[in-house]
């Protein structure tokens, strides 16, 4: 799947700019194939599957630039996880940024707003890959199966693909969710432009979340069974999961027991984690099935975008760093880390814990300026080198794939929600379960945990993977004192920034044009 999907491209789907969006989410082709063209035959449908997937990784149908799908963004800055990735680390601990482009400095500055490049590009972006699903689930439906003759095993393939659509759009919904709150919200069952999305509360919305994944489960390949990168039941559990550990957040009501459910039904479905944790992000880091649960995929050759992981390899790289080493061809002198991050490890250097993949060399941990790539320690975690030291397929362009859900994260999920008091878990559990993880890593193991011991390992194990922003709000330490890093808020120092912060505007450009939607406060 890693490096055959992509050789699949879908004919006549929607390309998509930021003034259609804008109007009425209305996400219409610009192309003359029409669906009925696309969709007349099971290799038809398979291309459009491989659009719906493809989206994650590939930003328009040309790539690497010029032709993207969302437009009105740059489109190596459009792919999903670079934006994604700016919204959950760049506003937290764990990055800064010393480029001046548009929309970046205000993140971890903490001074976004409705106009942002970067957060109304994530906004695009999630509901372009929403109406990509939705146009799926429609033209897979039993109906217009039957009425285009396609029968038997063709017929039951394309249901399995209709059930990963439905997986896909409830991740993406789960992003907005968490992202912008109250959100518009559209289904297989809403014309293309017809009317103006009515907007969703946020409640609401994990409701239907949670209750589309339980109802697709039957229809998912087991877990650990699909193809590499394709959604199973181990990615609903693991969904579910996430979503049920931060249902609190989302709804005013915690649900930790059914966090300990899901996240224990994940563990027991023969997942295990692979033996050395730096080399979860390396270049041939698809072999590492028994941890990874569902990935986006990139690849040097096929992918090629100046987002994904393309992007984590290359920001990092500057100051006295030798490219080469990370399996680029030259760094851009970007993201960098605060020393929030660096004071959760022993030492910076990987000693006491390997977890700790950090350039120092010519760099200081203190940040006088975030414009100078030199303050702040580098972040070494991607290299797009394989397990054996051999290069990537390409210096410029990533292989290495993005895990969205891997075993580690359930560990640690299930340990915070018994410490929170879930049913169903025992803390002698959750103790073993973080040990593992420090086992691994290298580091002593504990005795006993606190929450405040799960949010710090999470920081360990998880850091730059998008978790960041998202973990400090359910602890209440991401607008609060409580808890201050390196320029937080503006202040060299740290600052608390006001409440509102905690959830991103949506983009003025579409409270404009939809009169649906109310705006979130402050913005």
């Amino acid at each position: 799947m890693k490096r055959n999907i992509f050789k699949i491209v879908a004919a006549g789907l929607v390309s998509v700019s930021l003034a259609s969006c804008s109007k009425k989410l209305d996400l219409l082709p610009t192309n003359d194939v029409t669906a009925a063209q696309v969709y007349s035959t099971p290799a038809g449908y398979l291309q459009a599957f491989a659009k719906v997937y493809g989206s994650y990784a590939l930003t328009g149908n040309t790539g690497p630039a010029g032709n993207g799908d969302v437009q009105g963004i740059d489109e190596g800055t459009s792919d999903f996880v670079r934006l994604y990735w700016n919204a959950q680390e760049l506003t937290t601990d764990e990055a800064v940024c010393a480029w001046g482009d548009p929309g970046v400095p205000d993140l971890h500055n903490m001074n976004w707003s409705s106009t942002n490049p970067i957060l109304t590009g994530l906004y695009y972006r999630s509901y372009y890959q929403i109406t990509l699903c939705n146009d799926f689930i429609n033209q897979s439906s039993d109906a217009n199966l039957a009425s285009r003759g396609i029968t038997g095993a063709s017929a039951d393939s394309i249901r399995t693909y209709r059930a990963e659509a439905r997986f896909l759009r409830a991740f993406q919904y789960s992003v907005v969710m968490d992202l912008f709150g109250d959100v518009p919200f559209v289904t297989e069952k809403d014309a293309l432009g017809s009317v103006l999305p009515p907007q969703i509360k946020r409640a609401s919305l994990f409701n239907y979340i949670t209750g589309e994944l339980k109802a697709i489960e039957p229809s998912l390949v087991p877990a650990g069974k699909n193809a590499y990168g394709r959604a199973d039941q181990g990615a609903e559990w693991a969904l579910l999961a996430r979503l049920y550990l931060n249902a609190q957040v989302y709804t005013g009501t915690a649900k930790f027991d059914s966090a300990i459910t899901y996240s224990s039904k994940v563990i027991g479905a023969g997942y295990s984690l692979i033996p050395d944790y730096t080399n979860l992000m390396l270049a041939d880091n698809n072999l590492n099935t028994s941890e990874f649960i569902l990935t986006v995929n990139y690849d040097g050759v096929k992918t090629q975008g100046y987002g994904g992981t393309t992007f984590l390899t290359h920001s990092p790289v500057g100051g006295s760093m030798t490219a080469k080493n990370y399996g680029i061809g030259g760094g851009w002198s970007g993201n960098r880390v605060t020393s929030g991050l660096i004071k959760l490890f022993p030492d910076p250097n990987g000693n006491g814990d390997k977890r700790a993949e950090f350039y120092t060399p010519g760099q200081s941990l203190d940040i006088n300026s975030i414009t100078s790539f030199t303050d702040g320690y580098a972040v070494t975690k991607y290299r797009n080198i394989t397990h054996a030291g051999a290069l990537g397929q390409s210096l410029d362009f990533s292989d290495i794939d993005f895990p969205l859900f891997r075993l580690a994260e359930m560990y640690l999920i299930y340990a915070e929600a018994t410490l929170n008091g879930g049913a169903g878990g025992t803390q002698t559990q959750a103790l073993q379960y973080v040990n593992m993880l420090r086992q691994r890593a290298g580091a002593a193991t504990l005795s006993s945990i606190s929450l405040q011991d799960i949010l710090d390992e999470r920081g360990r194990e998880l850091y730059w993977e998008g978790f960041r922003r998202t973990d400090l709000i359910r602890y209440n330490q991401f607008v609060e004192g409580s808890y201050l890093w390196p320029w937080k808020g503006g202040v060299q120092t740290g600052t608390s920034v006001a409440a509102y912060r905690k959830l991103f505007p949506i983009p003025s450009a579409d409270i404009s044009s939809n009169t649906n939607l109310v705006q979130n406060p402050g913005y």
